[in-house]
């Protein structure tokens, strides 16, 4: 199955996001199952509020950022976490930072205590780390040289090209299990750049990360393609459902906190303020379509 996707965010008033069309009678889903596990005797929640916490995050624009001669960290996921550790009472915050395929082995290892950078699903990823409840949602985009040389509109397309994709992403695991011959990059420029010259046909991102490169990159002959069918499975089996974060399986109590500060934050319009801060509007509250 899949579902159609239209053409209907705004970036600075230039730019388009894909929205889900959903059958108004379309079952409720979910991306995974709860881990309400008994919380006795874990301290993780109680420990951060008293020693703070270390949050990872990678270099990635306009989601998280750290301005190395300031030190301080910036974007929408930091601005949504450190709302939420606000309403837990958290407020010794040290950042991480890492290329994104790092930062679940340093969640693992205890080098951090959250991924920090939205982490989505995958059945790669629930076998080593939970996750918080959503924080806000966007979705992937098919991107392709101006012109779309390469004729490329479906996600059955793929299959006959080169796909750059961020290693160890919800889009790497995806395309892999479509036998996709993907190329993996670290950072979302070299993967960019790479599109740009050609050295790949095509690359699956977040759409919201490539409108915000085209538009601080103008003349960069890329765009997205319209009107691409999104397969079910990549939304809520393969990872590109909701952005949350990322939490040690042991780690209940934290996990549990955080899961209800999101909720709460995204309640009291916190993370509607942050959305629009960045160009964007409450569709990314929800994976359901709502009026802007």
């Amino acid at each position: 199955m899949t579902t159609a996707i239209k053409l209907g965010f705004s970036l600075a008033a230039t730019l388009t996001f894909a929205a889900p069309v959903l059958a108004q009678d379309a079952a409720a889903r979910f991306e995974f199952t709860p881990g309400f596990e008994a919380c006795a005797g874990d301290t993780s929640l109680s420990d951060a509020q008293t020693n703070g916490i270390t949050l990872g995050i990678s270099p990635s624009p306009p989601y998280t950022s750290l301005d190395p001669a300031t030190g301080k960290a910036s974007g929408i996921d930091v601005e949504i976490v450190e709302a939420a550790l606000g309403w837990l009472g958290i407020d010794k915050i040290t950042y991480e930072v890492a290329p994104f395929p790092s930062l679940t082995p340093s969640l693992i290892s205890e080098r951090i205590d959250m991924v920090a950078a939205n982490i989505h699903v995958t059945p790669d990823r629930l076998k080593v780390i939970s996750f918080t409840g959503p924080g806000w949602w966007y979705g992937p985009a098919i991107t392709v040289g101006k012109g779309n040389p390469k004729a490329i509109h479906s996600f059955e397309d793929l299959k006959d090209h080169s796909v750059g994709a961020i290693a160890g992403s919800a889009a790497d695991e995806y395309l892999r299990s479509l036998g996709v011959d993907v190329v993996p990059f670290q950072t979302d420029a070299d993967q960019f750049i790479s599109l740009s010259q050609g050295r790949v046909d095509v690359i699956l991102e977040d759409d919201i990360k490539v409108a915000t490169y085209i538009a601080e990159n103008k003349d960069e002959s890329i765009e997205m393609v319209a009107g691409v069918e999104i397969p079910d499975e990549l939304i809520f089996q393969y990872g590109y459902g909701y952005a949350r974060y990322g939490i040690r399986m042991e780690d209940c109590m934290l996990r549990s906190a955080m899961s209800m500060a999101l909720a709460e934050v995204r309640g009291n319009g916190q993370v509607s303020g942050v959305l629009r801060n960045y160009g964007l509007t409450d569709r990314n509250l929800f994976y359901f379509p709502v009026s802007n």
